[in-house]
């Protein structure tokens, strides 16, 4: 009998955890407080995985694997002095697809529209039950119009891959990609208080069009803009938390796991969360 509290992944999967750069460890007899995965290995490096017969990742045995999921409320901070209102378009907490599309592009909200080639409004199925956001668009994400694009996007790509989601995929296969803020910032610097309130109604309005059983918060001004916390990363991993009644899941940023590749590990831990979070 397959041990239900263990991974059985595909050549595809293996393959997929392999680009990542993660050696993953399944205990035989799983004890509490067992870590999900070694240390991360070099990208290049070989990458050992639990034998066992050919099945695909399920929600069921992520749930097995996951820690405790610990429902964790975030205590919001106070908005920082001196942001002002932003100067939305009217109407927009009821706009469709195609109209909020629209105004996104012409959005005038803040100074950062000066600066755009494109508005990186999204990409994905509108009905996936995975909603990813990233944090503010590189240059080659404002240059093509689109979130989560180049090497970092590719290592994305993988990471969905190995958990059975894909952009583009519908329901429980798909995952839609936004960012925190729709516009890039002069010589990609951090975005600003300001900029995050004034793209953050565009953003609860997709995750109100989605209606998504999962988010991935991926790094942290993804996760100032929508659990309003400065909170450091290694608080906020972890746990679940809640956003419009929507589980969410925070993890790094696939271009931070390109500058640090040890943390491809904890990221993977992350991502079994967030298949319990929806099993």
């Amino acid at each position: 009998m397959t041990d239900p509290t263990r991974f059985d992944l595909d050549d595809r999967q293996r393959a997929m955890l392999a680009e990542m750069g993660v050696r993953v460890w399944w205990p035989q007899a799983p004890a509490k407080g067992d870590a999900l995965a070694e240390a991360a290995a070099p990208s290049h490096a070989p990458v050992a995985l639990a034998p066992g017969p050919v099945a695909p990742v399920s929600a069921a045995a992520a749930a097995a694997t996951a820690p405790a999921l610990r429902a964790a409320p975030i205590n919001p901070s106070p908005a920082p002095a001196g942001v002002a209102s932003p100067l939305l378009p009217e109407g927009l907490a009821a706009m469709d697809w195609s109209a909020l599309q629209d105004a996104a592009s012409a959005c005038q909200a803040c100074d950062l529209c000066h600066f755009r080639k494109n508005a990186v409004f999204g990409v994905g199925h509108t009905q996936a039950d995975w909603m990813v956001i990233g944090d503010a668009p590189s240059e080659d994400e404002d240059a093509q119009g689109q979130p989560f694009v180049g090497p970092a996007g590719q290592l994305l790509d993988n990471m969905l891959k190995a958990v059975g989601r894909h952009r583009g995929g519908q329901g429980a296969q798909g995952a839609y990609l936004s960012n925190a803020i729709q516009c890039r910032a002069p010589s990609s610097r951090n975005p600003s208080a300001q900029e995050l309130a004034s793209c953050a109604p565009f953003l609860s309005r997709k995750v109100a069009l989605v209606q998504p059983k999962l988010i991935l918060l991926m790094g942290r001004f993804a996760v100032q803009s929508v659990l309003q916390t400065t909170e450091p990363m290694g608080k906020l991993r972890g746990q679940v938390h809640r956003f419009q009644g929507v589980p969410v899941v925070v993890t790094y940023h696939p271009a931070a796991l390109l500058r640090n590749p040890a943390d491809k590990a904890k990221a993977w831990a992350d991502l079994v969360l967030a298949m319990g979070a929806t099993a």
